[in-house]
């Protein structure tokens, strides 16, 4: 995610990807629960007991059985990191007091809080009943629902939910102890170079690691977009240097309806009115209707005051009229900006029909962009926002995600009862 801010680095070699080892003995690790349900048909949904984990670069990384910082900022400690393996055995990853790093459940609800100071808030990903493993979803033909209260969440800011092609078990290998319960093992398609770990050794030589990824909802009270991210490979795969550009496709094709000609329908008092909680529903459909059947297209709707609320058509001179993501919109959308079109370099839908059918972990964060504004989201032509970061709310802004549901297509809302 993140978009086009982020730089793209390079494919080097496809290896698995984790980014924390060893278990610390200080703080006792306690995955916040988190009830969600999966659904067969409308009401017919069954309780999932699922728990939240944060991510192992936002976890404190020092030597076993002492307190020393295994890397301070970009320098890593040469005694006990001499080399990238050794770094690995000697290293652990410490719990976390999930209410100091900003994340509080309730139920089937998750609250992500982010301090507008020092720019830091949260990024957690949802696993499984074992709590050894991260919950996979399997994406095609299928549905994912889930309801969300942003009216903190100004200008400059992203409260985002989305898909990353992580593996189940967070690459734990024998120097990487901790797994996917200590949140190891991230990537995604911008091909992020800032995790400490990979492959069980540390990533002294700042490896970008990519993998497929889908963007449900990158959104603020002003605006929202979700976009898809391919790449030229199954991930998680390192790269590094300049030879990774183009790997993935790091812009991805977005749908943000206010950049397809409709400034009134998401925002305070429109049509989706973002200063009161409302719900989110994506479909994933494929050609033949079948979950084992290519992607083809990603629809989105919403629900709110027991209203159905369909995405209008794009409204920009010279591109047909379309509400959900496709080939033919993407390749429409690229000729219109006159952008590259990564979209098709990297496959198309292709690499995600098949990420979709491996399964995907779900990720929330909730995350500010001071230098660049986040103008590709809210600013001039994708949102009213003048650009910069709205701190008028006060040093702390929270977002609740609640009421997740995933099934078939048209299985977790009730249009009947609207």
């Amino acid at each position: 995610m993140f978009t086009a801010l982020r730089s793209l680095v390079a494919l080097s070699s496809v290896l698995v990807a984790v980014t924390a080892q060893q278990i610390g003995t200080n703080t006792a690790e306690v995955n916040p629960p988190l009830l969600w349900e999966e659904c067969t048909l409308p009401g017919l949904c069954r309780k999932v007991n699922g728990s939240l984990t944060l991510d192992a670069n936002w976890r404190w990384t020092h030597n076993v059985g002492g307190y020393t910082n295994c890397r301070n900022g970009n320098d890593w400690d040469p005694t006990i990191c001499p080399d990238p393996l050794t770094c690995a055995e000697n290293c652990a990853v410490e719990g976390v007091d999930y209410s100091s790093s900003g994340v509080f459940t309730s139920g089937n609800a998750v609250t992500l809080t982010l301090n507008t100071v020092t720019n830091s808030g949260p990024r957690i990903y949802l696993l499984a009943p074992d709590q050894k493993t991260y919950q996979m979803f399997k994406l095609n033909q299928q549905e994912f629902a889930f309801d969300v209260d942003l009216s903190q969440v100004a200008c400059g800011m992203n409260a985002a939910l989305y898909f990353s092609e992580m593996e189940a078990h967070g690459g734990n290998a024998p120097s990487n102890k901790a797994g996917a319960k200590f949140g190891t093992g991230y990537c995604d398609a911008q091909c992020p170079s800032g995790d400490n770990f990979f492959n069980g050794t540390a990533n002294m030589a700042n490896n970008g690691i990519c993998c497929n990824e889908m963007d449900i909802w990158e959104a603020n009270r002003i605006s929202n977009a979700f976009t898809t991210h391919g790449c030229m490979s199954n991930g998680p795969y390192t790269c590094s240097g300049a030879g990774c550009q183009g790997q993935c496709d790091g812009n991805g094709c977005a749908f943000n309806a206010f950049h397809q000609g409709h400034p009134n329908f998401y925002g305070p008092g429109l049509a989706v009115d973002t200063r009161k909680k409302f719900t989110v529903v994506t479909q994933f459909l494929t050609q033949n209707g079948r979950p084992s059947g290519p992607l083809s297209e990603i629809r989105r709707l919403y629900v709110q005051n027991g209203r159905v609320i369909q995405t209008p058509p794009t409204n920009v001179t010279g591109m047909p009229p379309f509400n959900s993501v496709s080939t033919q919109y993407c390749d429409a959308q690229r000729k219109i900006m006159g952008a590259s079109n990564l979209f098709d370099e990297t496959g198309g839908m292709k690499p995600l029909s098949k990420a979709f059918d491996t399964g995907m972990v779900l990720v929330f964060s909730l995350w500010d962009d001071p230098s660049g504004g986040m103008t590709w989201l809210d600013g001039p032509g994708a949102g009213s926002c003048p650009g910069g970061l709205d701190t008028s709310g006060g040093p702390s802004v929270n977002v609740t995600f609640s009421n997740i549901k995933f099934g078939s297509i048209g299985s977790t809302f009730q249009p009947f009862l609207l």
